[in-house]
């Protein structure tokens, strides 16, 4: 039995096809899963700042004890809480503008209760509770755990920008819609030494 050059031409299209095809779907699969590392860790970052919202209206009420303690001072960071749980974002739309949004709302909220610790200093009976002292050793092991996860969160982030922009799967990726990550960055003046004075 003789085949024909046409029969052999259409089995030699069906085979590069079918190679093209598993090529295309294991880029594919590969993608989403390094996508949905990304997805997870930034769950774990939301998770920490959450934990860190959640402590605020314990610390709020414990200072709020305090006689003449300066109410501006609260209210900055019962202001700063609620802008900074108003800020979501969907892992699917990380992109600059928006990771922006959600570290400018925390950053300010890491402001607020920096200079509510600053304040604290002038009333060393409410330093002296052991209400308080709990409280902030879980803000400062939730803040160490904030930078903790946003360290994970970049390092996965940018394993998946590398992947996303290699050739050919950024062909792969352009086709089917995945597109890079943004970064936490450092606070601006980050880069700059405090400036300490005696």
């Amino acid at each position: 039995m003789k085949i024909s050059k046409g029969w052999i031409t259409a089995i030699i299209v069906v085979v590069v096809l079918i190679l093209f095809v598993s090529w295309g779907t294991s880029i594919y699969n590969h993608l989403v899963n390094k996508e949905e590392t990304v997805n997870q860790q930034w769950a774990n970052v939301e998770n920490v700042y959450q934990r860190r919202t959640d402590l605020i209206p314990n610390l709020v009420a414990t200072v709020k004890g305090v006689a003449n303690f300066e109410k501006s001072t609260l209210t900055a960071v019962i202001e700063a809480r609620a802008k900074a749980t108003s800020v979501n974002i969907n892992p699917k739309n990380l992109d600059e503008a928006s990771l922006g949004r959600f570290q400018s709302a925390q950053d300010g909220l890491s402001s607020a209760l920096a200079r509510l610790m600053v304040v604290v200093e002038n009333y060393p009976q409410l330093k002296a509770t052991q209400n308080f002292s709990d409280l902030q050793a879980q803000l400062e092991g939730t803040e160490n755990r904030i930078t903790v996860e946003r360290r994970n969160f970049n390092e996965v982030a940018q394993n998946y920008n590398a992947y996303v922009r290699k050739f050919p799967v950024n062909i792969i990726a352009g086709m089917t819609g995945f597109t890079q990550k943004a970064y936490f960055k450092a606070q601006a003046g980050a880069e700059k030494a405090p400036k300490v004075e005696f």
